[in-house]
């Protein structure tokens, strides 16, 4: 169905930016203007139940774009203003990450612009994709003869110039599947950005960046794993589990519907039992509802024992990404949990006891005007996008890449639009 919304006139300084976060339990839609300062003001948001993806997967794109639509519908209407193109989430794909380092002789000479233009042609030659898609390749170090740690090069003078770049791929056919499903719904793709990069940017204090921070965002079907160390993106995995798995747990273990399994999980759950959970007893609608089965009652304690078996399974996983991804060491202290799965009542004590770490929940920041309802830890992902966007993160894979056509149409390596900044 076609939009008919009026386009709002806006100063030039300003822009419209919009962003989707699809999950596998909801998409949430958010349009903010971003001005001279750069902080986005958020002025519409939306939200729909999804029930098409499954693990961040496109299952069913009739109910995908729906939930697309309409989240993307009660933003523009709450904004009163009307978008053609988007920044979307992705967490599916078997996310993962590489470093590609490249060097260029300077030979003494101060470093310009053009120099640091030929480092980007250099580093995006030296970027394999092995059969894969780039989410994303940004510079995560510069280096001047060797010696790392400088933010910005210009005007230093060294023989030669070295840059490593962080380089975030994805397993093409579920990019494109989701690239589907949001033009079905009459909107273009700006650009895909990868669910714990821009939940980092939301929730990440930047001297935990510095010093060494792992930040672990449990959704709904997956959970990801993204490492900062020295202020810059190092690494990322996804985990295949999440927050539903706990739901479908209960449900199996008490023989309930899985509304009744959120619901218990909501209310009664927690990741450590007390003593008194131990005598109050719970009562769990059965199954059927012809009137003849009788609840179950069982120990509050009992629900807790379900979920932690399964917060065991994810985190002896998300150990096991930490290891993989180098976060070892006295600097590998800090962690941060994010996510509608990181609401869990007592979690950070149970992953500080489990991991060894000093653990805080991360919630969204850095936006004017967020609604309360989006203000917890489920909306890290979402608010996390409008700061992507409104920064124009560069990235050198998609920097030199050609312009989608003004249909949004042409091969899937054109989807993403370049990013438009400088390094």
């Amino acid at each position: 169905m076609a939009r008919k919304l009026p386009l709002v006139a806006k100063p030039q300084a300003e822009r419209t930016i919009a962003v989707l976060d699809v999950g596998s339990s909801k998409v949430a839609a958010l349009i903010a203007i971003v001005g001279p300062e750069g902080e986005p003001r958020v002025i519409g948001v939306g939200q729909k139940p999804c029930a098409g993806l499954k693990r961040g997967l496109v299952t069913d794109f009739e109910k995908t774009e729906a939930a697309i639509r309409g989240a993307m519908d009660q933003a523009e209407r709450a904004a009163g203003v009307q978008v053609e193109f988007v920044h979307a989430s992705i967490a599916a794909g078997n996310l993962g990450s590489d470093v590609a380092s490249v060097e260029i002789d300077i030979a003494g000479a101060s470093i310009t612009a053009a120099d640091m233009d030929v480092l980007r042609r250099a580093g995006r030659e030296r970027i394999d994709p092995r059969g894969r898609t780039v989410v994303h390749a940004q510079p995560a170090l510069y280096a001047l003869d060797g010696q790392p740690g400088v933010e910005n090069p210009i005007g230093f003078h060294a023989d030669r110039l070295g840059m490593d770049i962080h380089v975030v791929t994805a397993d093409t056919p579920p990019l494109k599947n989701l690239d589907r499903a949001i033009k079905a719904a009459h909107l273009g793709l700006k650009s895909l950005v990868a669910a714990p990069l821009a939940a980092s940017l939301a929730v990440l204090e930047r001297e935990e960046r510095e010093l060494g921070v792992a930040l672990v965002e449990i959704g709904a079907g997956v959970t990801t794993v993204a490492v900062h160390s020295m202020g810059v993106l190092v690494g990322v995995a996804a985990i295949p589990m999440g927050g539903q798995d706990i739901t479908n747990d209960l449900a199996a273990a008490f023989a309930c519907r899985r509304a009744v399994a959120e619901g218990l999980k909501a209310r009664e759950g927690a990741a450590a039992a007390v003593n008194k959970d131990n005598h109050e007893a719970i009562e769990i609608a059965p199954m059927s509802d012809d009137g003849l089965a009788e609840p179950m009652r069982v120990p509050r304690a009992q629900i807790i024992g379900v979920i932690r078996h399964r917060l065991d399974l994810i985190f002896h996983e998300v150990a096991l990404k930490l290891d993989t991804l180098g976060f070892v060491g006295p600097q590998a202290r800090q962690l941060v949990l994010t996510g509608g799965g990181a609401e869990l009542r007592s979690l950070p004590d149970f992953v500080a006891g489990a991991l060894g770490r000093n653990v805080r929940i991360g919630r969204p920041r850095g936006l004017t005007g967020l609604p309360p309802a989006q203000g917890g830890a489920a909306f890290a992902t979402l608010a996390g996008l409008a700061l992507f966007a409104a920064a124009e993160v560069p990235d050198i894979w998609h920097h030199a890449a050609p312009p989608a056509s003004p249909a949004g149409g042409g091969r899937f390596g054109q989807m993403i639009e370049k990013l438009r900044g400088s390094m």
